[in-house]
């Protein structure tokens, strides 16, 4: 029960973050390791400024779904090529009475567009992918504010007023740059030279933002002032949406730029009939738990779910780490496989979702996993529906981002946001501060699969937000950002906790591989020097690290649940330059 009014909360809370610094001076990068044990509350993410947000929201008394808006707020500052407004998400929730709810925040596509919106008119041969990623014609309507509004509403205690605050600050007085968003800014420098008003904020003077240095973006202070005032609602109608559907159908490129920037269909229309949707989680069993994630339109549950039933229809884990590594890569080809074959919008195709994640599915395409690696693509397995075929294959964007954040009450978030490649369509909304997304490149480019576009189509998403319980209670929450390697590192991470016996924090750094049904296995250089890489190798493995401009392989962040309340939150020690994980108090509470 509330007890406190949100105004109260509100006032509250922004006495609380309301550090005297200069107007001038960048708000200071909190410390904040990769790892964090203790009590309260934690939460886990790519930044310490967003892990700030949130553990400053549950030491003021917010829940974790409060601290969630507060610190997605932030990365829409500090990491603006991966999530943001402009963006969408999926938002796995726990709540304090053990459901387990999801809020379906994906993209869809405006209801001018067809299954022939991503080929060449006048060949029909599909578009070429970089051209349809920078242009109008790859953003699909956002769905981030109204993922926010919703789960505030619905299972939050504080406003949308009182969440983004954090985000202002940081938006208006600055923060340092890393040498992540540095380097993303250089491999991104000649696209968004191209557009203004990217430039502007990210290109000062003509050169990429450097390490060290103090990027401010006072438009989107102003766009999260004018969202604190009025609600999500000022998202999708009035000015900002009017600017929003300017800048896909009339794409701001500079003058003089030799780019074919392609305009998009969006209208008015179509971002006033957003709306999320609540789904019911993906579920399967494995190891004595509940595995619970992220349902159609995105695959990731239920890619999760059915590789997780293929290793477990083996018996219990193996003793060899190179014969479990090995059951993890064959199960991965497997249910990529049928991935590919049978997921989408299931508002659009008919998902066998209950076949997907059965054990006896599982078992079947277990028995095709002798002693030898199976030769790639592997085809799908057949569940009882009648549905198009797609191809396995995708251009999905790598740099998305995750977070994780349980509260004192007993509520867990696990949140995967994005705006699809690392910068997304690279067009910034003029005044507003805020790139947009190129979410709609998840579709198959070609008519006729489970994948296609269609109007008001959520493309599929590898997206993967997991929360594990045992007899109700949370055991595990995690996620990973790394477009179609989500479900690998995932998948990988889980393995590594509950049938290699990892901890939280060695569970994330282990090395990794991702096989995505693919002619060879995405491996870091460390897992290449593994000892069990060799007998790997051995049993018809073929690796690849020419994995393109990326040597890591995801960037996880979760929270393991211990005995008597404690909680251990890690991220990253290394990837994309390490993430930050808080946790309310390292002391355990008097009784």
């Amino acid at each position: 029960m509330r007890t406190i009014s949100r105004l109260t909360a509100a006032a509250a809370l922004a006495s609380a973050l309301a550090v005297p610094v200069a107007a001038d001076a960048a708000v200071t990068p909190p410390k904040a390791p990769p790892t964090a044990k203790g009590y309260g509350g934690a939460a886990a993410t790519v930044d310490p400024y967003a892990t700030q947000a949130a553990i400053d929201v549950l030491r003021r008394g917010g829940n974790a779904i409060d601290a969630t808006v507060a610190a997605a707020g932030v990365l829409g500052v500090v990491e603006p090529y991966s999530s943001g407004v402009g963006g969408g998400g999926f938002m796995v929730i726990r709540r304090r009475n053990g459901q387990v709810t999801t809020i379906d925040g994906r993209e869809f596509a405006p209801a001018a567009y067809t299954d022939r919106s991503l080929l060449e008119p006048a060949t029909g041969e599909p578009l070429d992918f970089d051209a349809a990623v920078t242009s109008g014609l790859g953003v699909g309507v956002p769905g981030s504010l109204a993922t926010w509004q919703r789960a505030l509403r619905r299972y939050g205690t504080r406003s949308l007023r009182a969440m983004l605050r954090p985000g202002i600050r940081v938006a208006s007085r600055g923060f340092v740059v890393d040498k992540t968003l540095q380097s993303q800014t250089e491999e991104n420098a000649e696209r968004f030279a191209d557009f203004p008003a990217t430039a502007a904020t990210y290109l000062p003077g003509g050169a990429p933002i450097r390490a060290g240095s103090t990027l401010r973006n006072p438009d989107l202070a102003r766009t999260y002032r004018l969202l604190a005032r009025r609600g999500a609602r000022a998202f999708y109608t009035g000015p900002l949406a009017r600017d929003i559907v300017r800048a896909v159908r009339q794409p701001p490129v500079r003058s003089g730029a030799t780019r074919i920037v392609r305009p998009g269909v969006m209208t008015r229309a179509d971002l006033a009939a957003y709306r999320t949707v609540r789904r019911a989680p993906t579920r399967t069993r494995f190891r004595g738990a509940t595995v619970q994630g992220m349902a159609p339109p995105s695959s990731g549950g239920s890619t999760v779910a059915e590789a997780l039933n293929i290793i477990e229809a083996f018996g219990p884990p193996a003793r060899r780490l190179s014969t479990e590594l090995y059951r993890y890569l064959e199960a991965s080809k497997l249910a990529v496989a049928d991935r590919g074959k049978y997921l989408g919008d299931p508002a659009f195709v008919k998902v066998p979702l209950r076949c997907l994640t059965s054990q006896a599915f599982a078992s079947v395409r277990a028995r095709l996993i002798g002693a030898t690696a199976l030769p790639t693509p592997v085809a799908p397995g057949s569940c009882p529906v009648a549905t198009a075929t797609t191809t396995a294959g995708g251009h999905e964007g790598q740099n998305t981002t995750h977070l994780t954040v349980a509260d004192r009450f007993g509520n867990v978030v696990a949140y995967t946001l994005t705006i699809e490649q690392t910068g997304g369509s690279a067009i910034t909304v003029p005044g507003r501060g805020f790139l947009l997304n190129n979410e709609l490149t998840d579709f198959t480019f070609t008519p006729g699969t489970a994948n296609s576009p269609a109007a008001r189509k959520r493309p599929r998403s590898s997206i993967a937000p997991t929360i594990v319980t045992r007899r109700g209670r949370p055991v595990v929450a995690l996620g990973s950002p790394g477009g179609s390697t989500i479900i690998t590192t995932v998948l990988q991470t889980l393995v590594n906790r509950f049938d290699r016996r990892l901890s939280r924090p060695a569970s994330i750094a282990a090395p990794r591989a991702s096989q995505r049904n693919g002619p060879a296995t995405d491996v870091e250089p460390a897992f290449a020097r593994l000892p069990a890489a060799a007998r790997l190798l051995a049993r018809g493995e073929v690796f690849s690290q020419d994995y393109p401009s990326f040597p890591d392989i995801g960037a996880a962040t979760g929270i393991d649940f211990k005995r008597r309340g404690r909680l251990v939150a890690a991220a990253e020690p290394v990837r994309r330059g390490g993430g930050s994980a808080m946790v309310v108090s390292k002391r355990r509470p008097r009784r």
